[in-house]
């Protein structure tokens, strides 16, 4: 396989993985799956939840493509990359970002991950299974990325932030 289609075809199945997740999100995981899925919903005082568990699933099929298409650098090889690059960010993004899971990355100036982070706090206006929006990871509704350009960026200074922690 040349390196052109490599990169071809690990970026469309990262992309691939948008819509898979998006699919998942709002039928799976928002339907039959909703008893794993709820401790992502609801406030808790672990720092796991069961919702965690859904990364073996990905993490696995990555794996196994990665695995069984090593030896010959197949087409397989480069769609596990692809789920595992798509895994990476969405990690970053989501649980650190988003969530703030990891304490190392709060706030961004950066109009589209603050459309993101709206978009996501709407998904979680609810508690319950039905009447969530937005179930996907990187693509944001345009009206999200619109308020995100409207509404001034967190100003992040050393007078700020120690003012902050004096409180």
């Amino acid at each position: 396989m040349t390196t052109l289609a490599a990169v071809a075809v690990s970026a469309a199945t990262f992309l691939g993985m948008e819509l898979v997740a998006w699919g998942m999100h709002k039928f799976v995981l928002h339907g039959p799956l909703w008893f794993l899925h709820r401790s992502h919903h609801v406030r808790h005082p672990h720092r796991f939840e069961r919702n965690d568990f859904f990364f073996l699933f990905y993490g696995t099929l990555s794996m196994l493509c990665i695995h069984f298409g090593a030896p010959a650098k197949d087409w397989r090889f480069w769609v596990g990359v692809g789920i595992a690059s798509y895994g990476c960010v969405y990690f970053f993004v989501h649980d650190v970002l988003i969530h703030g899971r990891l304490r190392f990355w709060r706030k961004s100036r950066n109009a589209y991950l603050r459309a993101l982070n709206m978009a996501h706090k709407m998904h979680h206006k609810t508690t319950g299974r039905d009447g969530s929006e937005e179930f996907g990871m990187l693509w944001v509704s345009p009206k999200y990325y619109l308020l995100a350009w409207r509404r001034p960026a967190p100003v992040r200074s050393a007078i700020g932030h120690q003012q902050k922690e004096r409180k």
